[in-house]
């Protein structure tokens, strides 16, 4: 037993509400991990939770509603950019609730890094706007002139967001990061148990002054009669146990007001190692390392954490004695010290009721390591803090073993299960009723397939692990901004993340239903048939700021003749049958030669580039092409172009300011028939 260093001064955690900081006096007293301190009391006595809704949806959400998604986008890459500066405050704090240093990199380092992601993300694939126009025109007659599309916009609502104590920074930026690009103000409920760091995280956000009035509030403490206030047009996001999750589901008031219920609860995830791996083979150590580092990072309270360890059944003595051995060189104690690999669990009522679950888990399998060990600590009180030694068990019959599929420890015990046959294995797997994460090791690519596919409709994510992905691999069950977190069954039906997929849940998604004009004069892009604006000035010679929306040029007419089409052929390199040769051509599908494609393109920009300098300073892209019609000899062709869409483009330092202008062209033949249409993007000055 080591003795607590120094004396701590317990903080009195804070609630964050109406832009004003509430403390209320005592509370629920909250211990350090390590040692047993007394380091907190968080009490929400005293708070106005319907004001605090109101409040929110009355400033924050109209504050944040006058910004673009560029602009908010820039607000948080700006306020990550401000937290990263802070980040020794917060691991200090962090130590506390049990996490080492390497934890902190996946909560504080990481929390960070997801505002960096989502601001990028949005300033690369959202509009300059304060709505999203979300996909292709839909033609809803035959005469082009009702179309329809869908149109998101911010919800007039609050998102609560209520956290898991696991990871209370993280946990919280994940989760506000969408919301706030979506033009949604957020209220976060984290976990009693480590909501110091959660509060001090917010105080820094709040300090920073980068974010308008109401955009964020915290609530420390009892939720009291919180959901009672919520309305039709808030959204809430819970992660904690699946227990919880359903009774909350099932509220009187979000059932009744139709309240967007987002679920991320725990799951019992998996580990595959392949048939045909081998213990020589960099797979089985790329194996053994994952499991340990699951059980260790966190002391194993990770929601995504392993926990049942499929194997070949002739690999067993071979894993457990690589997992013994691995485990063997794993130091615990106080997460603060550097040469401490796993702290302790986050409090000894957690400790306990793992330690229930490992009881319960045994007496249907064999405990093969851990199980009650007192290994020797470096800094910590194994009796006053809630230290819990790894734990290996095996189920020798596992598709019998119903508590391993059943029960989740949510610490560093992982369960053993052998199988013979890869639909065995696939089977074991989705036992577990629902999973965020599993992972897959093999550097057989058959093999790979058939799990993937066997395990796919029980899991939110899959990692295949091996010898080639491994130096860039995250791990497993790591939650990527780019890719959903979330899994079907068990672990809640829901979704976080995903790229703009997590964007969208904050934003109304309603069908306009319109003609063209109208259309275009809603959403500022251009529907093809709406109403143009042509000029005597050439489009080409106008900047950024020049031009709208509905500019466009129809060109002169140019006919295409077999000379052009060899010259192209001989140019290109392009001698397909259909343009060069006659008689093959005769029984294509045209029945005659045709020009290439590529050559009406160039043809077309012939007629509608303007050559001299100007404003416009590069071609950016092109999107959506298609051709409609074949362009025969003799075919006249013609072209219009019209501002589509436009995008301001960030300068950094130096640069030229500049904005993305997309065009679209429609090239049509001497019957006004369309034989070709498609988007162009160029860079343009501002």
């Amino acid at each position: 037993m080591t003795q607590s260093p120094t004396q701590i001064r317990p903080i009195q955690v804070a609630s964050f509400i109406s832009g004003q900081w509430h403390a209320a006096a005592g509370g629920q007293e909250i211990r350090d991990a390590a040692y047993g301190r007394p380091v907190a009391y968080v009490s929400s006595e005293g708070v106005e939770f319907g004001a605090a809704l109101h409040y929110g949806r009355t400033v924050g959400g109209r504050n944040l509603r006058r910004t673009t998604f560029h602009e908010r986008a820039r607000m948080l890459r700006a306020l990550a950019v401000y937290l990263n500066e802070r980040k020794a405050e917060f691991n200090a704090l962090s130590h506390l609730t049990g996490a080492t240093r390497r934890d902190n990199l996946v909560d504080i380092d990481g929390g960070i890094g997801t505002l960096f992601s989502y601001s990028s993300m949005a300033r690369r694939d959202l509009p300059d706007q304060k709505f999203f126009v979300e996909d292709d025109v839909n033609p809803l007659g035959r005469g082009g002139t009702f179309f329809g599309r869908h149109v998101l916009v911010p919800r007039e609502g609050v998102a609560l967001h209520i956290n898991a104590f696991n990871f209370p920074v993280w946990g919280m930026l994940e989760k506000i990061a969408p919301n706030l690009i979506a033009g949604v103000p957020a209220i976060v409920k984290p976990a009693s148990q480590t909501s110091y760091v959660t509060e001090a995280v917010v105080r820094a956000i709040h300090a920073s002054g980068l974010l308008p009035e109401g955009a964020l509030q915290l609530i420390c403490g009892d939720v009291g009669d919180l959901f009672d206030h919520l309305e039709e047009q808030d959204t809430m996001t819970f992660t904690g146990s699946a227990a919880t999750a359903s009774k909350l589901k099932v509220h009187p008031n979000i059932v009744r007001r139709g309240v967007p219920f987002n679920t991320e609860a725990d799951s019992l995830n998996c580990i595959v190692l392949g048939e045909t791996v081998t213990p020589d083979a960099p797979e089985f150590g790329l194996f053994v390392r994952e499991v340990v580092n699951e059980m260790t990072s966190k002391a194993g309270q990770k929601c995504t954490a392993i926990r049942r360890v499929i194997v070949p059944e002739q690999r067993v003595e071979d894993v457990t004695a690589a997992i013994r051995e691995r485990l063997s060189t794993v130091t615990m104690g106080d997460p603060s010290r550097e040469d401490v690999r796993m702290g302790p669990l986050v409090g000894t009522s957690q400790r306990d009721d793992v330690a229930g679950v490992l009881a319960r888990l045994s007496a249907e399998g064999e405990v093969l390591v851990g199980g009650g060990q007192h290994p020797d600590l470096l800094g910590g009180d194994w009796e006053a803090g809630a230290f819990l030694a790894p734990a290996l068990l095996l189920a020798r019959d596992p598709l019998n073993a119903h508590a391993a599929h059943e029960l989740e420890a949510f610490g560093p015990v992982v369960t053993l299960m052998p199988y013979s046959g890869l639909d065995m294995a696939a089977e074991l797997a989705r036992m577990g009723r629902g999973s965020l994460a599993g992972s897959i090791v093999t550097h057989d690519q058959g093999e790979a397939r058939e799990l993937f596919f066997g395990m796919a409709s029980a899991h939110g994510r899959i990692l295949v692990l091996n010898r080639d992905d491994a130096k860039e691999s995250t791990g497993h069950g790591s939650p990527l901004p780019q890719l959903k977190h979330g899994g079907p069954g068990r672990a809640g039906g829901g979704e976080e993340l995903g790229g703009l997929r997590a964007i969208k849940h904050y934003l109304q998604r309603t069908a306009l239903q319109a003609d063209p004009t109208t259309m275009t004069a809603i959403t500022g892009e251009y529907v093809r048939g709406a109403a143009v604006r042509e000029d005597v000035v050439h489009p080409f010679r106008k900047k950024f700021e020049q031009l709208q929306v509905g500019d466009s040029l129809l060109t002169p007419r140019r006919t295409i003749t077999e000379a052009d089409v060899s010259a192209f052929a001989g140019l290109s390199g392009d001698r397909f049958y259909a343009h060069t040769d006659e008689i093959a051509a005769q029984e294509s599908l045209f029945g005659k030669r045709v020009a290439h494609g590529y050559f009406v393109l160039s043809a077309a920009a012939g007629l509608f580039v303007d050559p001299g300098v100007g404003p416009v300073l590069a071609n950016y892209g092109l999107e959506n092409l298609r051709f409609t019609e074949p362009v025969g000899f003799g075919d006249t062709i013609r072209a219009r172009l019209t501002v589509q869409s436009k995008t301001v483009k960030e300068a950094k330092e130096g640069e030229t300011p500049t904005g993305v202008v997309k065009w679209h062209v429609d090239v049509t033949n001497q019957n006004d028939v369309l034989v070709a249409t498609y988007s162009i993007l160029t860079l343009v000055a501002r």
